[in-house]
């Protein structure tokens, strides 16, 4: 282990990160980097700074990259109405590329051999993690403390501490039952009662969001003014990225938007129990798709919605910087040239519903479209040549005898 001198570590402050800087330091002998992302999840992120400092760390980043992450890696994800076996917004999916790109920048930047992250052998994001990495690294080290130690509970955790003097200051306290993950487009929940796909989330769990029954009893209106597929203003307000989708989780949390509860499919190989709060993305799906069926062609946006469940998978399963997600990017952007307008949006007691949209790119022509009299825009008696058209197929099958059961 004496080829690695530098590591850079994806560091929380939290108890994990904190016992893998002092097991990197006795185990491999090397100096520890940190980088300690401020992606939106809600905590003061500065504070890692005095824990890494405290643990003998040299080289300390702390970054704000909300900005970033909205725009080029939440936004672009949108624009394909990304949705992960039906229903999950691919919240966590998404934070992982990024982080990966800074680790690999500052690996780079400092002359590191390696670089270490805190994600477990069971789950997903050790494989987004490292996918990422070696995308854009080829020959990256990749040390992954949960798949070489033995320190396998959080009681053997709090025995290293205490053996190493590692400061903890929340081991007295009281500690969430839940495995918790957060940034600017969602909070995640695993493990304690969820465990049990029969047993119903507690409702102080949640964090983010009211329960749909404690919403109020008045609805809430937003417009949200689209160019290019992606969110510029709300209400006539321009703003951005970040700041829109961190408005967005407010009124939808007040409203009690976003909740999700599932059953999913982890790349790994086993299926895992979750709870979900997405405010700010169910509205942002809900519009998005709002403001696409006015403006996209039918056999485009059929196409689109074709594609879609590749790139959620794509996505999903940390392949991020492969060639696949960059060649359906291409095709989802270059859907999203006409794609603006406004759209006015209902949100309440659990419900983000359309109430209205407009864009002067639309395709919707009203002449064409109405019950009354169309004045000859529309001549109804070409429909039954192109019925007989497509049923032609179908008459002469039947008229083999052939059955339809």
């Amino acid at each position: 282990m004496s080829d690695v001198k530098k590591v850079v570590l994806a560091y929380s402050g939290g108890l994990d990160t904190s016992v893998i800087v002092k097991w990197l330091q006795e185990t491999y002998d090397c100096e520890v980097v940190t980088f300690t992302a401020d992606i939106g999840q809600g905590e003061e992120v500065e504070p890692a700074r005095a824990k890494a400092e405290a643990l003998g760390v040299k080289e300390i980043h702390i970054e704000d990259l909300r900005e970033e992450f909205v725009r080029d890696y939440v936004y672009p994800m949108f624009r394909a109405n990304t949705i992960y076996e039906g229903e999950y917004l691919l919240g966590t999916s998404i934070a992982r590329p990024l982080i990966a790109r800074r680790l690999i920048e500052i690996a780079n930047q400092t002359g590191a051999d390696a670089i270490s992250h805190g994600a477990t052998g069971k789950g997903n994001d050790q494989v987004r993690f490292e996918l990422g990495a070696y995308a854009l690294k080829p020959g990256v080290k990749v040390i992954a403390p949960w798949r070489e130690w033995d320190l396998t509970s959080r009681e053997k955790l709090m025995g290293y501490c205490q053996q190493h003097d590692i400061p903890v200051d929340f081991s007295s306290k009281k500690k969430s039952p839940y495995s918790m993950d957060a940034n600017l487009l969602h909070i995640s929940y695993e493990g304690g009662i969820l465990e049990d796909p029969w047993a119903e989330a507690e409702e102080d769990m949640w964090r983010w969001s009211v329960s749909p029954e404690a919403a109020p009893d008045t609805p809430t209106y937003i417009e949200l003014t689209y160019e290019k597929g992606d969110i510029v203003a709300i209400d006539g307000v321009p703003m951005k990225p970040h700041d829109i989708l961190e408005k967005l989780n407010r009124l939808g949390g007040d409203n009690g938007i976003g909740r999700l509860d599932i059953v999913e499919n982890r790349y790994v190989g086993m299926k895992s129990r979750g709870c979900y709060e997405t405010p700010g993305g169910t509205i942002m799906l809900r519009a998005h798709r709002a403001i696409e069926s006015l403006t996209l062609d039918r056999e485009e946006a059929h196409l689109k919605d074709e594609l879609m469940p590749k790139y959620a998978e794509v996505i999903y399963n940390g392949y991020w910087w492969s060639p696949e997600r960059r060649m359906l990017q291409a095709a989802i952007d270059e859907t999203q040239k006409n794609v603006s307008g406004v759209v006015r949006m209902k949100l309440y007691k659990g419900n983000a519903t359309v109430a209205g949209r407009r864009s002067d790119q639309s395709l919707f022509d009203e002449s064409i479209a109405t019950f009354e009299d169309d004045a000859g825009a529309y001549d109804q008696k070409d429909a039954e040549g192109f019925i007989k058209l497509n049923a032609l197929r179908l008459r002469i099958a039947a008229g083999k005898g052939r059955k339809q059961d």
